[in-house]
C-alpha cells in the first residue's frame, strides 16, 4: 500500500495592483540642481517684467483718495480696497458708447482678415501660377513699411472717400494684413500634396477641398490671425485718434485716454481703472481661445 505525501498548497497569486507605480523624482530628468535654479529665476523674472505692470495698475485702480499712488508712503497693496475708480469712469464717459463702437471696428475687421487672408492664403499656396511671385514681392514689400510713413496717404484717401470721423474710416486700413496672408499660408503647405491629389481622383472640386480639406487643417492658424486681429483692431490709438472728430464715434482707447486730461482732474487711480476696462476684452478673449493661439503658433511657422 503506498502512501501519498500531502504537498504543500500552492501559493495563489496576488492581482496586480491597478494603481499607476509612483513615479520618483531624479534630478537628472530635469537637469541638475543649479540649472533647474536659473532656469526658473529667469522664468519668474520674465513673469515680474509682463505681469508686473499689469498688477500694480489692477491695485492702483483699487486705492482710496487718501492713499499715495507715488511717492515714499506709497504702498503696493491697497489699504482699504475700493472700486470708486470704476464708478468714476462710467460716470464721466459714456463707456457703453466706446465699447460699442470698439465692437463694430473688432468685428469688421475679424470678418475681412479671416475671409481675405483665408483665400490669399490659399491662393498663395498652390502651385506657381501667372503673376504669383509678383504677388508674394507686393506682400513683403507691404511689410517693410511703418504705419507712420503711410498715415497721412491713408488719411488723405479716407478724406477723399468721405470717411473721416467714421467707423469705417477706422475699419478699412485694417481690412486685411499681409502677415496674416502669410500665416494662413504657411498653414496651408503643411498640408500633404498627396491628399490634395487623392480628393482630387475622388472627384472633389476646388471649392470643396478648400471647404472640407484645408480649412479644418488650418483652424488653429486661424485662431492666432483671429487674436492678433482682435487685439490690435481693439487696442489702435493712433489711427482713431487721427481720423475720428466725434465723441459719440470714439472707440474704447480713445475716449478713455480722455480721463487725461485737466477737465476730469487727472485721477491717477482713475486712469489705472479705465486701462483695467479696456483690457479685461483682451484677457477673456486669450483665455477662451489659448489653447488653439498656442497650437496655431507652433504649427504655422511662415515658411518662405
Amino acid at each position: 500500500m503506498t502512501t501519498s505525501t500531502p504537498t504543500a498548497p500552492s501559493a495563489q497569486s496576488t492581482p496586480a495592483d491597478p494603481r499607476p507605480a509612483r513615479r520618483r523624482f531624479r534630478w537628472r530628468d530635469y537637469g541638475r540642481p543649479r540649472e533647474l535654479v536659473v532656469r526658473y529665476l529667469l522664468l519668474l523674472f520674465v513673469l515680474a517684467i509682463t505681469v508686473g505692470p499689469l498688477l500694480w495698475q489692477f491695485l492702483t485702480s483699487l486705492k482710496g483718495t487718501t492713499e499715495d499712488v507715488f511717492g515714499a508712503n506709497a504702498t503696493l497693496l491697497p489699504q482699504e480696497p475700493t472700486l470708486r475708480a470704476y464708478q468714476q469712469v462710467f460716470d464721466q464717459v459714456p463707456v457703453a458708447t466706446y465699447i460699442r463702437n470698439s465692437m463694430i471696428v473688432v468685428v469688421l475687421s475679424l470678418v475681412s482678415q479671416l475671409l481675405f487672408s483665408t483665400l490669399a492664403g490659399y491662393m498663395l499656396s498652390k502651385p506657381a501660377w501667372r503673376g504669383r511671385k509678383a504677388v508674394w514681392v507686393l506682400l513683403i514689400a507691404s511689410m517693410m513699411f511703418p504705419f507712420e510713413a503711410i498715415m497721412v496717404s491713408l488719411f488723405l484717401s479716407m478724406r477723399d472717400l468721405g470717411l473721416v470721423d467714421s467707423l469705417a474710416g477706422v475699419w478699412l486700413p485694417g481690412f486685411v494684413g499681409a502677415i496674416n496672408v502669410l500665416i494662413m499660408r504657411a498653414a496651408f503647405l503643411a498640408v500633404p500634396r498627396e491628399i490634395e491629389d487623392s480628393a482630387m481622383l475622388d472627384g472633389a472640386g476646388e471649392w470643396q477641398r478648400f471647404r472640407l480639406l484645408y480649412l479644418p487643417s488650418a483652424f488653429g492658424a486661424m485662431s492666432v490671425v483671429a487674436i492678433n486681429t482682435f487685439i490690435a483692431a481693439w487696442d489702435d490709438f493712433l489711427w482713431p485718434l487721427i481720423v475720428l472728430r466725434s465723441e459719440e464715434n470714439f472707440t474704447l482707447t480713445l475716449g478713455l485716454a480722455r480721463l487725461q486730461t485737466s477737465s476730469f482732474g487727472y485721477d491717477q487711480r482713475v486712469v489705472m481703472a479705465g486701462s483695467v476696462i479696456s483690457l479685461i476684452p483682451v484677457l477673456v478673449l486669450f483665455a477662451i481661445t489659448q489653447r488653439w493661439f498656442y497650437k496655431g503658433v507652433a504649427s504655422g511657422a511662415v515658411k518662405f
